[in-house]
């Protein structure tokens, strides 16, 4: 399929890779799979996924404290590969972990399938993507400088006050849908607001704007 996202599947469950396999969209091609964090790293080499589904916890990492997902994303470097994490775990220090490392998002293995291809599309094109719950995690690990509340206040004042309802929305990793079900809009019209926003603030991605929004602690 010549627009599919190929990617690697990196978990040490079996059944788990089988079933994810499955259950993930037609458009997105799982070229490779691994059960360890030495494994992992030769695939995603010979493979060049466009995306890495990577569970956090791993036989083979490295350190007192590393779980395995970081050591994958560290030793594949350097990689056109996004690392999207994919774990039972919502502990803060593991999503902080692999943010760190570099990972583009973390969600939880209670997603279904459709939520995981979207969130791989999401990765694919240089979003952030979060579990609604998880993103908190994130924006304090990754919080605001003292002394921008005042630029902060200057920028939002750009936009309205549903455009704002609509950022911090998208800033934590909701979905167009469910930001449409929270605010009682039309996912159209989530759309139009959040290409308003990234003008009015002069940003090209959902990245950048959770970027953004962390930065200046809006969230």
């Amino acid at each position: 399929m010549a627009d599919s996202i190929r990617v690697v599947i990196v978990d040490d469950h079996s059944i788990f890779r089988s079933g994810l396999r499955a259950d993930l969209d037609a458009s997105v091609e799982v070229v490779g799979e691994a059960p360890d964090v030495p494994s992992a790293i030769a695939v995603i080499a010979q493979t060049q996924p466009d995306v890495v589904l990577l569970d956090v916890h791993l036989p083979g990492g490295s350190g007192e404290d590393a779980t395995g997902g970081e050591d994958v994303i560290r030793g594949s470097a350097p990689t056109t590969a996004r690392f999207l994490a994919l774990s039972v775990s919502d502990a803060a220090a593991d999503v902080v972990r692999v943010i760190r490392a570099g990972a583009r998002g973390y969600i939880t293995k209670g997603s279904s399938g459709v939520e995981v291809s979207r969130a791989v599309h999401a990765v694919a094109e240089g979003d952030a993507v979060f579990s609604p719950r998880l993103a908190g995690f994130v924006l304090d690990a990754f919080g605001a400088v003292a002394g921008e509340t005042a630029t902060a206040t200057d920028e939002l004042d750009r936009l309205s006050a549903r455009e704002q309802e609509v950022m911090r929305l998208i800033a934590r990793g909701y979905a167009y849908k469910e930001v449409a079900s929270e605010l009682f809009i039309s996912i159209k019209t989530v759309e139009t607001h959040v290409s308003s926003v990234l003008r009015k603030l002069q940003l090209s991605s959902r990245h950048e704007l959770t970027a953004w929004a962390s930065e200046r602690r809006l969230l």
